[in-house]
């Protein structure tokens, strides 16, 4: 069984940056998944952010993080990443990274979870 392991979270002030990092404890798991990062604020439903294709030509957003976050892989290191720039206050939530054999997707039908990362975004 694989696990993810998601890090980088924290309190930051609006405005402000993040990088979360996900990482596979299976080696060369990484390059061989459509790996996403989904996100839950607190009384809502978890929902998709960002995703990239196992090959890493494709990438996808939801469009409230367009032009702000950015998902990239770095297979050699078996770990994805999720660069959070201008953040605002409706950012704050648990951050999951996933990961799915199957194509990009945005919905839930990933394979593996990770445990999540807080990530809080202060006005």
């Amino acid at each position: 069984q694989v696990q993810l392991v998601e890090s980088g979270g924290g309190l930051v002030q609006a405005g402000g940056s993040l990088r979360l990092s996900c990482v596979a404890s299976r080696p060369t798991f990484i390059s061989r998944y459509t790996m996403g990062w989904f996100r839950q604020a607190p009384g809502k439903e978890r929902e998709f952010a960002a995703a990239i294709s196992w090959r890493g030509g494709s990438t996808y957003y939801t469009d409230s993080v367009k032009g702000r976050f950015s998902i990239s892989r770095d297979n050699a290191k078996n770990t994805v990443y999720l660069q959070m720039n201008s953040l605002k206050p409706e950012d704050t939530a648990v951050y999951y990274c996933a990961a799915s054999s199957s194509v990009l997707t945005t919905t839930l039908d990933y394979d593996y979870w990770g445990q999540g990362t807080q990530v809080t975004v202060s006005s």
